[in-house]
């Protein structure tokens, strides 16, 4: 009778459990306008922080004027990031037309060897509609970043009333230390080694003689921030550019092999040793959130789902019920825990059995 009402508490809890993940996500969906100018504006202030605590304990600066000081430097970092995506855009849009012909070439190409298999287009139309698409389709790779610089203003509204509700002499303990310290170290870490890549790769496209090999830096810089799909896309970007540009189709490989080998270098070599524990979540966990928060809030979504769901997984940790969640995500199985804390009393038993015997 014990254990079915212990089944029952427990199928209770687990249906409560769900239920508020689901309400949780609606409504995170739904204040995506907000939240997300919010969330970035967390991060920005957990990066910023070290710089206002210091202005005000050791500098002896007064508050307000440390929050000015760091809000400025907010500000400038952003109308930075700003200023590169809008040179950014003109430069794709520029370089656009140019090979839109090379690029309906190609397809030419690729339509008489489909025509050649039995497979019947219409060439002419589908030409024309590729010469009149190819500007704009270049155009909209930066447009997901350029509708992050559009909330520019809520996020430093966001960041300015967070600095100045800081407390720099307070004592952190508990989930939020822990989360300030993951979060930052991910954050710091990830952010110069993205920079790494965004340059080695800049460079190398550039030794190839690639057009927009700075764009294609600047496109591996921010595609770094995404786990594991990032990485990919950012080496692939330059492909059919490159194919466009180069008579010589054996130049195409040194495009993709060598930014490649950088990214694996740096991903798998480098950043792990770096990060030490890290984030400490297991690939699937982060592979199942970048699709959740992709779905959720598109590509910012993708960016932040590593710290996002490192930050829930610490806070699962400080909660009995919901701890086998925790250590689930980092790859720890509960039962094999469970199991290996009943084998010293298995032995035992087996012992004191054996004593009674003799």
């Amino acid at each position: 009778m014990s254990e079915t009402r212990e089944e029952q508490a427990w199928l209770r809890t687990v249906s409560l459990i769900v239920l508020a993940a689901a309400a949780v996500t609606i409504g995170l969906y739904y204040t995506q306008p907000v939240m997300v100018p919010f969330v970035l504006a967390l991060f920005l202030v957990v990066m910023v922080a070290p710089v206002l605590d210091g202005l005000i304990v050791r500098a002896r600066a007064p508050r307000p004027v440390a929050v000015l000081a760091t809000l400025l430097l907010v500000v400038a970092a952003i109308a930075m990031f700003c200023l590169i995506m809008i040179v950014a855009a003109q430069r794709i849009v520029s370089t656009a037309g140019q090979y839109t012909e090379s690029f309906a070439a190609l397809a030419g190409r690729a339509l008489e060897a489909a025509e050649h298999w039995g497979v019947r287009v219409d060439k002419q139309a589908l030409l024309d509609e590729l010469r009149a698409n190819m500007p704009g389709m270049l155009g909209a790779s930066l447009g997901t970043a350029m509708s992050i610089v559009s909330n520019v203003f809520l996020v430093l509204i966001f960041t300015a009333f967070l600095l100045m509700g800081r407390a720099p002499r307070a004592v952190r303990t508990g989930a939020y230390a822990e989360i300030d310290r993951h979060v930052r170290r991910y954050i710091a870490i990830k952010v110069a080694l993205s920079a790494l890549t965004g340059i080695l790769v800049a460079g190398t496209l550039y030794l190839l003689g690639l057009e927009l090999a700075g764009i294609f830096g600047l496109l591996a810089f921010f595609l770094n921030f995404i786990p594991s799909v990032g990485s990919i896309v950012a080496t692939l970007l330059p492909v059919p550019l490159a194919i466009a540009q180069y008579e010589n189709p054996w130049m195409v490989l040194p495009v993709v092999a060598v930014p490649g080998a950088i990214q694996i270098a740096i991903g798998n070599g480098i950043e792990p040793k770096m990060m030490g524990e890290g984030l400490n979540l297991h690939p699937v966990t982060v592979l199942l959130a970048l699709a959740f928060w992709g779905l959720l809030w598109g590509v910012v979504g993708m960016v932040l789902a590593a710290p996002l769901t490192a930050v829930v997984r610490i806070v699962l940790l400080h909660f009995e019920t919901v701890r086998p969640i925790a250590e689930l995500m980092a790859g720890k199985l509960p039962e094999f825990a469970s199991r290996e804390a009943s084998a010293p009393t298995l032995v035992r038993g087996q012992a004191g059995a054996k004593d009674e015997k003799d």
